[in-house]
């Protein structure tokens, strides 16, 4: 499956804007309730060359890697699942993992979990398909 039909049968919604600047305030628990999609992005904020966003998700991301760039993840909220090939990384609340550069992997959550993902700012999604 493409890129396109993965995510043609599944709606990610993925904000790529900036919502919050520095000195704001960020209210995640008021974002996550505000949410409706069920494989929501949006980037919070910039942190020097990075970016963290926040992830309310539910069901499974597409198989991708990113070349140049390592991805942490660390959850609030609900069981986040990291597949990797060979093997699978169960996430509870309040542990995180890096997804190192070149990595084949998907990302699911058999039910509503709640993440903060950090990576370096530039366009989520842009990773190659495996």
């Amino acid at each position: 499956m493409s890129a396109t039909d993965a995510a043609a049968a599944f709606p990610y919604a993925v904000h790529l804007d900036i919502k919050f600047g520095a000195l704001d305030l960020i209210d995640v628990p008021s974002l996550v309730e505000a949410c409706t999609d069920q494989w929501y992005n949006q980037t919070l904020c910039k942190v020097n060359d990075s970016v963290v966003r926040l992830g309310v998700m539910q069901g499974e991301y597409h198989w991708h890697k990113h070349d140049d760039d390592d991805e942490f993840f660390f959850v609030l909220s609900g069981t986040f699942i990291i597949d990797l090939e060979g093997r699978s990384v169960a996430l509870s609340p309040r542990q995180g993992f890096v997804v190192p550069k070149g990595v084949i992997h998907r990302t699911r959550a058999q039910e509503k979990a709640v993440i903060l993902m950090v990576e370096t700012a530039k366009p989520v999604g842009d990773g190659n398909i495996a």
